[in-house]
């Protein structure tokens, strides 16, 4: 039970990291539907590893890596049909998924956890791919934070800047594919979105510079996944819907505190 609960709280702390620094991207990207259609069809590499008997870490990474790609590809060239595309691609990885999992003979994974998460089941080697995936993450928004803040506010200046915008657009893109995969074991392909939008929500409210976002994100991700253990401890609940209860309560709390400092 200890191992579990140790796990759980590192678990917890690197997907904090990964929330501050991508969800805050997410947001001022306006990116949510991109990386929701990742999440989702990421799925079919979960099929394709039941079907065929290959690590399902790395089937739903290369898989993901490959939809990164194709919608980094097709948000950037047709803007005005992006929704359209984005939705198309989600439905087709989710149906992959599931039309190789029926054809596979026998398969006893549990694939509930793949799609609700379960941070106390969080294993050693998951907990080395999180690790890995936090130290690219930090590197490239220590390496590429102008670049990243450029793209994100204006980049019609970026390209006049002489920026490769496509270049580190198609790089934030598989970030937040990366970060997904990261994520699935610990929350799930159906609420990760809603953790790694909470946070960077709430943090808007009280800071003035994405720097400043990205490190209050850090610290509420980290409270959200400890309130959340706790609460499904004490009152014997599935972990992340807790996680995602207790992140909601804030996410509400904070727009009332917009609505009556408006008034004030």
């Amino acid at each position: 039970m200890f191992e579990l609960f140790q796990n759980a709280f590192f678990a917890s702390f690197l997907l904090s990291i990964a929330i501050g620094i991508i969800g805050s991207l997410m947001l001022i990207n306006r990116s949510h539907f991109i990386a929701a259609s990742i999440a989702h069809g990421s799925y079919g590499g979960i099929g394709i590893g039941v079907y065929f008997g290959f690590s399902l870490l790395l089937c739903t990474t290369l898989f993901a890596l490959f939809l990164a790609l194709v919608l980094a590809f097709i948000t950037y060239k047709y803007k005005d049909r992006s929704d359209t595309l984005i939705g198309v691609i989600w439905a087709v990885g989710m149906s992959v998924g599931i039309i190789f999992i029926d054809l596979a003979p026998g398969y006893n994974v549990d694939l509930m956890g793949f799609l609700f998460g379960d941070i106390l089941m969080i294993s050693n080697e998951d907990l080395i791919f999180m690790l890995l995936v936090d130290i690219l993450l930090i590197a490239s928004i220590v390496l590429l934070y102008h670049r990243f803040l450029a793209i994100s506010y204006d980049r019609d200046f970026a390209i006049i800047q002489g920026l490769r915008v496509k270049t580190i657009y198609t790089f934030l893109i598989i970030l937040m594919a990366l970060t997904v995969v990261m994520s699935i074991r610990s929350v799930g392909l159906i609420l990760v979105i809603a953790l790694f939008s909470i946070p960077p929500f709430v943090a808007e409210k009280f800071t003035t510079n994405l720097k400043q976002m990205m490190i209050l994100s850090m610290f509420l991700a980290f409270g959200f996944c400890l309130g959340g253990l706790f609460l499904s401890y004490y009152l014997d609940l599935s972990t992340t819907p807790s996680i995602i209860v207790v992140a909601a309560v804030f996410f509400f709390a904070s727009l009332f505190y917009k609505q009556k400092k408006g008034v004030l």
